[in-house]
């Protein structure tokens, strides 16, 4: 069943459009990530539905029912920001509580509710403590209680885990997606950090100049990007103009084999890094860097004819710098993309 449904959405800031015709619908208990570089109208799309940002057209519906009227304490929509706007002068507890409070209803009717979400988001125990004494990570938690406690049909997440180190967001995120799912919460989220969105979402959607550019499951994403601009913003390079004839692409790195069924035509070619794959044989390219990833080596080729080229290979036998190698293409991770920017 569809929760939040965006029809035709647009916010204009005199002759710009910031959010532009948007047609986005988000199912109960799912998890939506809006991706997008800055500029791309991504928090502007958070602080419509959330009824802080006035539309210039189309309708913002809340199970079924247009928002148009409604104030924003009233839409039962919880918000968590970047900064995470803690009250600095109050403890945990009566953060947490905030909007119970606005609710109406005395501490004892609230007390047990916040002891629950502490529990929950990994601080039991918490309500005392003082906010400048929390770590970033404790905040983003405190931060995140208090937009669970009241128990909003919708949660809205803006960049929620941006100014955390990367480690710490790659553990907290993970918490958030198991949380969500313990407790049925649909979710919208913002970010600019596509592994976040990645590694959080149900479904990912790319925004580009206030439109959407592609939606679809992380993996249809990453797998089959809509159009060179995606590509480029989910960290691929190699990309290049071809001509698909026949189960091959002629590129600038001469004939390289596609997916069975891709279109033909003057195209462009997407080749992902793990399909640039050293071999005895093949287009001959010097080695101008190589970068170490945990898992494998991050090479940066320069072939004798194109432009450069990502690699990846395994860290063992992984070649040096200024080493002369030789490349072949895997059709598996060759993507064909519509010729324009889509």
């Amino acid at each position: 069943m569809t929760l939040l449904q965006l029809e035709g959405v647009s916010v204009r800031f005199g002759e710009r459009a910031v959010v532009d015709s948007v047609d986005l619908a988000v199912a109960e208990h799912e998890t939506v990530c809006v991706l997008g570089p800055s500029g791309s109208g991504k928090s502007t799309l958070l602080r419509v539905v959330a009824g802080l940002q006035q539309v210039s057209g189309g309708r913002v519906l809340l199970d079924g029912a247009d928002q148009a009227a409604v104030p924003v304490h009233r839409r039962g929509v919880g918000l968590m920001f970047q900064d995470h706007q803690l009250f600095p002068h109050r403890d945990v507890g009566a953060n947490v509580s905030f909007g119970l409070r606005m609710r109406g209803g005395g501490r004892a009717s609230y007390a047990a509710r916040v002891a629950e979400l502490l529990e929950l988001v990994g601080l039991p125990g918490a309500q005392d403590r003082a906010v400048a004494s929390l770590s970033g990570g404790e905040q983003q938690r405190v931060a995140l209680a208090r937009a669970l406690a009241p128990s909003p049909r919708l949660l809205m997440l803006d960049e929620p885990l941006g100014q955390l180190d990367r480690g710490l967001r790659e553990r907290l995120v993970v918490e958030l997606r198991g949380l969500f799912s313990r407790l049925g919460t649909t979710v919208l989220a913002v970010t600019h950090d596509q592994g976040e969105a990645f590694a959080l979402a149900d479904r990912v959607v790319v925004m580009r100049d206030g439109r959407i550019a592609q939606a679809g499951t992380p993996l249809e994403v990453w797998q089959r990007p809509a159009s060179e601009f995606v590509a480029r913003f989910l960290g691929f390079e190699n990309v290049v103009p071809a001509t698909v004839t026949g189960g091959a692409a002629a590129t600038a790195w001469g004939k390289v084999p596609v997916p069975d069924g891709s279109t033909e035509g003057e195209q462009r070619l997407l080749i992902r890094p793990a399909g640039v794959v050293l071999r005895e044989t093949g287009l001959r390219c010097e080695v101008v860097s190589r970068t170490f990833r945990g898992t494998h080596v991050a090479l940066l080729l320069r072939p004798e004819d194109g432009p450069v080229l990502e690699a990846e290979c395994g860290l063992a036998g992984a070649p040096a710098v200024g080493d002369r190698v030789a490349v072949a293409f895997t059709p598996a991770e060759v993507v064909v993309l519509p010729p324009g920017e889509g």
